[in-house]
């Protein structure tokens, strides 16, 4: 009986999900939830013409970007998409921040929304969705 109830918890454990699973990529990639942070604070406001947001943390954008692209992607989501990617969130963030400094509202609302798909793209590469 003893070692019934041993094999019966064996196998309880070997068909738990990895914990990898039922993590969001939020939660598997820090990096990108900070990004996220400061692209969802931004950008929505952004959508209802509010740019004020946009024009205050245009250079946290730049920073949260730059973090991301240098930090350890997981293994998981880890290709060269992902990279070029990320790389096109710092190009992006710092054009961003010129124009906000240049002061175009027109210029900057269609360079953040191209921000907002590059990011997008990361989210779904994660998913495993065709870009």
């Amino acid at each position: 009986m003893k070692y019934l109830l041993g094999f019966v918890g064996l196998i309880g454990l070997m068909m738990m999900p990895d914990r990898m699973q039922g993590q969001s990529i939020f939660e598997q990639w820090p990096a990108l939830d900070d990004f996220h942070e400061v692209m969802s604070q931004t950008f929505h406001p952004a959508e209802e013409g509010n740019l004020e947001p946009i024009k205050s943390r245009s250079g946290e954008m730049i920073t949260k970007a730059k973090m991301l692209a240098k930090s350890d992607v997981p293994a998981a989501f880890a290709n060269p998409a992902i990279t070029m990617a990320t790389k096109k969130l710092v190009k992006g963030s710092k054009s961003l921040h010129k124009l906000v400094k240049k002061g175009n509202d027109e210029a900057i609302t269609t360079s953040l929304v191209g921000l907002h798909d590059v990011f997008h793209e990361i989210v779904g590469l994660c998913r495993g969705d065709d870009h």
